[in-house]
């Protein structure tokens, strides 16, 4: 064993998204290990019990999903025990051929807000991610340390704009001086993040938005960022995919649909698992048109 730092990736992250979801199917997984769905796989809600579930949803769907995404707060409750667990379960994930998206919704200021960055998306950290969700309501700039250092590593973002609990509405729609919407300004800064003079002309830019898929109209919206709308809301709240390209029109092939629940409900065991992923998968594909 030697001391050499793992390098960062070979390409970008939304390079690698998108061949991760021509291959696998345009689907990212919650790894979500409430209480209550620890309970109904008949696990206690503990430091055993976390580690059971994490490492039967990564086993049964880390070589066939595109995306796998920990919520980092359902590992953190637990202490550092929790952690080392989440450590492992995103490198086994990895290694396994699943792009890790982290859920750990970070976003502040300064040297706290490299220290988040380093965090996930410096490549020798054992937390290294593929892309983190951050929250931009200190202010887009903030998130400067993150977006550089995503940037530097190959690791991509996906920024909160348009989420779909409903709480969200009076931050994100709130209309600025400009006439803009707040979330409509955070598409827009990340469609100047992947503009082809600063992203390179990759096929699909590294840094995304979050993009509620249970909305109802967002014919008003630019989704036209050139990165990924990480889209939740499929399965347990109500969208299905067959909503897709209603909500997101012609930005439909940049979605990322999301599901948790839906899929997580059918465990333990492996094979449930991944019938469930595996039926959402060719259900995007079909709505999407990319069967």
């Amino acid at each position: 064993m030697t001391d050499t730092a793992p390098a960062a990736p070979a390409a970008p992250f939304g390079t690698r998204l998108r061949r991760a979801m021509d291959a696998r199917g345009p689907l990212c997984v919650g790894i979500d290990p409430h209480a209550s769905l620890l309970t109904s796989w008949g696990l206690g809600d503990d430091l055993a019990g976390l580690e059971r579930f994490s490492r039967t949803v990564v086993e049964a769907l880390a070589d066939r999903v595109a995306v796998l995404k920990p919520q980092s707060a359902f590992f953190e409750r637990f202490g550092s025990r929790g952690v080392a667990v989440l450590e492992t379960c995103v490198a086994e994930a990895r290694a396994a051929g699943a792009l890790v998206l982290m859920d750990a919704k970070r976003g502040d200021i300064g040297s706290t807000m490299a220290a988040y960055a380093d965090t996930f998306l410096r490549p020798d950290a054992p937390l290294f991610s593929d892309a983190l969700t951050v929250s931009p309501y200190l202010g887009y700039g903030a998130l400067a340390p993150a977006v550089e250092l995503a940037r530097e590593s190959g690791a991509g973002l996906f920024v909160l704009a348009l989420t779909s609990n409903p709480e969200g509405a009076e931050v994100q729609h709130a209309v600025r001086g400009d006439g803009r919407t707040v979330g409509s300004t955070m598409l827009a800064h990340l469609a100047a993040e992947n503009a082809p003079e600063v992203a390179g002309g990759a096929p699909l830019g590294s840094f995304g938005a979050v993009v509620g898929a249970t909305l109802a109209d967002l014919s008003a919206e630019d989704l036209a960022i050139d990165g990924p709308l990480l889209a939740p809301g499929i399965g347990a709240q109500g969208a299905t995919p067959a909503d897709l390209p209603r909500v997101f029109g012609a930005a439909v092939h940049q979605v990322v649909p999301n599901v948790s629940r839906g899929v997580l409900r059918h465990g333990p065991d492996p094979a449930a698992l991944r019938s469930s992923a595996d039926r959402f998968a060719d259900e995007v594909r079909e709505a999407v048109g990319r069967g």
